[in-house]
């Protein structure tokens, strides 16, 4: 009597222990895909955001163009530039500081001679509109730019002052675009050195390939508005980006070639890459 009871209460205890089984892999499958996804939106979010000039995290870029030729010459010439910038607060206001310092090394005499020196220091401060989306980030502001070069060949000798306006579109996760565009004219410094009056376009756009890995272009314009000097260059580039801990590195090289260009020392081709770092909190 007892071994029939076994017998005909096994198969369903089998049958309900199975589908306990069965029901408690499924949810742990599903816990696993789940967070699978969410580490994903957030690496494609990191990736996405990597780019972000007005990005709500403190930055900090080593940034280098290999200038091979200049034009009017045969001549190359190098820019290093060291950038840093971090969000901060004004009263319910939020802008972004960034600040940015040249090391430049270019052609000085007729025959070619080249001399290195740090360049003049630029700063702006952009106020940071609220857009409705987090994705979109649009800011505009001032800038200033001091006489610091070491070498007077090296720098304007002049303080300028101007203002700058960021767009980022990062709505999409796979394309995101923008520009950075500016305007200073110098107002004290050197008397026998040329006005400054540029303008400078920057537009940019990165198509995201996956696991980090992006194409990209951003060069940019320059349009001197008081000799009538312009360089436009175009270029194409890779990058990857890596998220360690609290910090994002993000690598690239984009080779660039001039498309358009008026007046001497504008680079006909030249090599842009770097190593942009956020820092999250």
């Amino acid at each position: 009597m007892h071994y029939a009871f076994n017998q005909e209460r096994s198969p369903r205890h089998l049958f309900a222990h199975r589908h306990r089984r069965a029901a408690c892999a499924l949810l742990i499958g599903s816990l696993a895909l789940a967070g699978h996804a969410l580490a994903q939106e957030d690496a494609a979010a990191s990736t996405a955001q990597a780019n972000n000039p007005l990005a709500n995290m403190t930055a900090f870029n080593l940034q280098n163009y290999y200038i091979g030729k200049l034009t009017e010459s045969d001549d190359s010439a190098n820019q290093f530039w060291l950038r840093y910038a971090s969000p901060f607060s004004v009263g319910q206001t939020k802008w972004l500081l960034r600040a940015s310092l040249p090391v430049n090394t270019f052609p000085t005499a007729p025959d070619g001679t080249k001399r290195t020196s740090i360049g003049d220091l630029n700063i702006f401060t952009a106020y940071l509109f609220d857009t409705g989306n987090p994705a979109v980030s649009f800011g505009f502001g001032p800038q200033v730019t001091a006489p610091t070069a070491d070498k007077d060949e090296l720098g304007s000798e002049k303080w300028s002052a101007g203002l700058v306006n960021v767009l980022f579109n990062g709505a999409n996760p796979k394309f995101q675009y923008g520009y950075l565009l500016s305007w200073q004219h110098s107002f004290a410094g050197s008397s026998t050195r040329e006005t400054v009056n540029q303008a400078a376009f920057q537009p940019f756009a990165f198509y995201q390939l996956g696991g980090g890995t992006y194409l990209r272009a951003a060069p940019i314009w320059l349009y001197n508005i008081e000799n009538h000097n312009y360089s436009m260059p175009l270029g194409l580039g890779v990058g990857q980006v890596i998220k360690q801990g609290k910090t994002v590195y993000n690598l690239f090289v984009e080779p660039q070639w001039s498309v358009a260009d008026k007046g001497p020392g504008q680079p006909k081709w030249q090599v842009f890459f770097g190593l942009n770092m956020q820092f999250l909190n």
